[in-house]
């Protein structure tokens, strides 16, 4: 064999040996830091809580990839309540920690097939991020966007939404969809306030007086965004153990996410 192409049969082996998902990272959030850390958070599983990490509107800077913004509210407190959630309640194999996601981060956001982000109303996503976010959604990868309200908001996401996805609308999702019967029947459903109820006594923020069940379907009729507006199912969850929030809302936010996440793994 020639040196040339054994030198490129290595290159082959490096880029094997490199390939695969980021291991499990940490980053300082909004609200908390040095949350403590499982037991068994280094063992791998079937499924796992992936976080989208995004620019926010307005900056120009990357402060973003170091945590401390939009993307890491409720972070990381909601996702180990819902993970816990998905471990006892489904026959699903989940892991006990989440994952942050970039999607600059070469070909990572393919190997996590169900993606959260929070705050979307006060995203930015690069061209290229836009697109990359298309690719994982077309290859039958899923995206559940939370707490953002009102217009502005709406508006907000949307501008980076239409650039994902320029020629497929946002549409209501009707009752009889089965994203709302896969696990639990969620017939009736109300608006999830976030905590700002414990203190306002308000279901809404902003200008956001209806709950939005709305999403974005490929070719096949599949959910591939599921958009929560006017509502915030992170805090619902995050605080399902604070005696203060009320437990009609944290249980419709936990069945949401069941629900949500059993559409994502088998459609």
């Amino acid at each position: 064999m020639s040196a040339v192409a054994i030198a490129a049969a290595a290159l082959c082996l490096v880029g094997f040996a490199l390939a695969g998902p980021r291991p499990f990272r940490e980053y300082p959030g909004v609200e908390y830091e040095n949350f403590e850390l499982p037991p068994d958070y280094m063992q791998p599983a079937e499924w796992t809580f992936a976080r989208l990490m995004y620019p926010t509107y307005g900056w120009r800077r990357d402060d973003w990839k170091s945590g401390g913004t939009n993307w890491t509210i409720d972070y990381p407190r909601a996702d180990r309540h819902v993970n816990a959630m998905v471990r006892r309640l489904t026959v699903i194999d989940a892991r006990s920690v989440e994952q942050p996601v970039d999607l600059d981060d070469g070909d990572d956001v393919f190997y996590w097939p169900w993606l959260y982000a929070v705050e979307v109303g006060h995203w930015e996503l690069t061209n290229e991020q836009a697109l990359k976010l298309r690719e994982y959604l077309l290859r039958g990868g899923f995206l559940m966007v939370d707490d953002f309200h009102g217009t502005t908001e709406w508006a907000v996401f949307m501008e980076s939404m239409q650039r994902v996805f320029p020629d497929r609308p946002v549409v209501d999702v009707p009752d009889s969809d089965q994203i709302f019967h896969t696990f639990w029947d969620l017939d009736d459903r109300q608006q999830v306030p976030g905590a700002q109820f414990m203190y306002s006594g308000r279901t809404y923020e902003k200008d956001g007086y209806t709950p939005r069940w709305r999403g974005i379907y490929d070719d096949k009729g599949r959910i591939m965004v599921a958009i929560c507006h006017n509502m915030d199912l992170g805090d619902s969850v995050e605080h399902s153990d604070t005696p203060g929030y009320p437990e009609k809302y944290s249980a419709q936010g936990m069945r949401t996410y069941i629900n949500y996440i059993v559409y994502a793994m088998t459609h």
